[in-house]
């Protein structure tokens, strides 16, 4: 990390200061400074790596919303099919058109949620990244199959009785990170961007490319879920069958999104749990089911809620439905495959993420209409 600052230092110092326009900042980068963030970021996301301690419808067929959005062309409104009718500014005689975005404009949102993941590197171990992930993974994992409820369609986490489930402490850090993208892009539904926020922050923690498609509208608050939906770490694995089986996932599949807990830490302040599950809380990889295999955990001695501490470097956490993944022999067995083999990890996490984040929305698209977006990380 110091050679890279030691670069950037004589970067900055011999970069004739550029005055062109960024999508965020008043004044923009250099290209070479622009280098110098993304070199920090990938050395950031390898730290360690492995090594040891270190309301409304969506089916109306009119427009569905009045959501006036403060856009360079002027106001947006959204129809059923995904499209965005837009109000054009001008003389009274200009006629409104229909503004249908294309995987250009989504990769151009993708780009600019990637270059803020470079540049605002002051929150956990250096990345907003796993809280991105988090946020996609909370507003979609609020699915009812029995009564269709929940799920990414809506973005209801916006509203204080869901934003406000303990379930979700911390989650505003994320959403204040993607605010200024929506404003950048005001066609885009806050339900669209907080799950494509989650698959562009996988794929820049050197995760697997992730499928999606948009089509997901924004409702009111009468649409929040009740508490209770999420996951409880302190729980065994009939909670977690309980949880996931509401949502229609089997055992293998919650398994793999288990995996996710390579990624961030737990706080005292948000869930009372503390600490990180891999050594590379920044980085997707199997680590999370190779740590659980290969060390030895001992409860935590401390005045926090039951935890597991690894006993070789003590720095170490997992939590009590962590430690269920080795104690249920149908879970392990899927555990010891993805500890074996991270390309099969990667490959079923990216199957089941995209089963996740489309669970209850009423797409007009088809599953091959699934798009693929370019990580900047090479």
């Amino acid at each position: 990390m110091a050679s890279v600052a030691r670069s950037c230092t004589r970067i900055a110092s011999s970069t004739t200061a550029a005055s062109r326009t960024f999508t965020i900042r008043t004044t923009a980068p250099s290209t070479a400074r622009r280098a110098c963030a993304r070199q920090t970021f990938q050395n950031s996301s390898r730290r360690g790596y492995a090594s040891g301690p270190n309301g409304a419808s969506s089916r109306t067929p009119y427009i569905i919303g009045a959501l006036a959005l403060a856009g360079a062309g002027g106001a947006y409104f959204y129809l059923n099919n995904g499209s965005l009718l837009q109000a054009k500014k001008g003389s009274s005689g200009e006629t409104p058109g229909v503004f249908t975005p294309t995987k250009d404009d989504y990769q151009k949102v993708y780009n600019l949620i990637a270059s803020r993941l470079e540049e605002k590197d002051d929150y956990d171990d250096g990345s907003y990244g796993p809280v991105i992930v988090r946020l996609a993974w909370h507003c979609s994992g609020t699915y009812d199959k029995e009564t269709g409820t929940g799920g990414s369609n809506g973005a209801t986490m916006r509203f204080a009785p869901e934003g406000d489930h303990g379930a979700n402490a911390g989650l505003k850090a994320a959403r204040d990170f993607l605010e200024p993208v929506k404003q950048q892009f005001p066609w885009i539904t806050y339900s669209d961007l907080w799950t494509l926020a989650g698959v562009c922050a996988i794929q820049e923690m050197q995760g697997p490319v992730i499928p999606w498609r948009p089509g997901r509208t924004d409702r009111d608050v009468s649409m929040c879920t009740p508490d209770g939906r999420l996951p409880d770490g302190a729980k065994d694995q009939t909670h977690l069958r309980a949880i996931f089986g509401r949502m229609g996932f089997d055992d293998r599949e919650i398994v793999a999104l288990s995996g996710a807990h390579a990624l961030g830490r737990c706080h005292t302040d948000r869930s009372g749990f503390d600490g990180p599950w891999t050594f590379s809380p920044t980085v997707v990889s199997n680590d999370y089911f190779r740590l659980l295999l290969s060390e030895k955990w001992n409860f935590r001695k401390w005045d926090g809620p039951k935890q597991y501490q690894d006993l070789t470097s003590k720095s170490l956490m997992m939590l009590p439905t962590d430690m269920a993944l080795i104690k249920d022999k149908e879970f392990k067995k899927h555990v010891e495959r993805y500890a074996a083999d991270n390309q099969a990890f990667f490959d079923e996490f990216r199957d089941v993420l995209v089963k996740l984040l489309e669970l209850g929305v009423p797409f007009q698209s088809k599953a091959e209409d699934r798009m693929s977006l370019k990580p900047t990380i090479e």
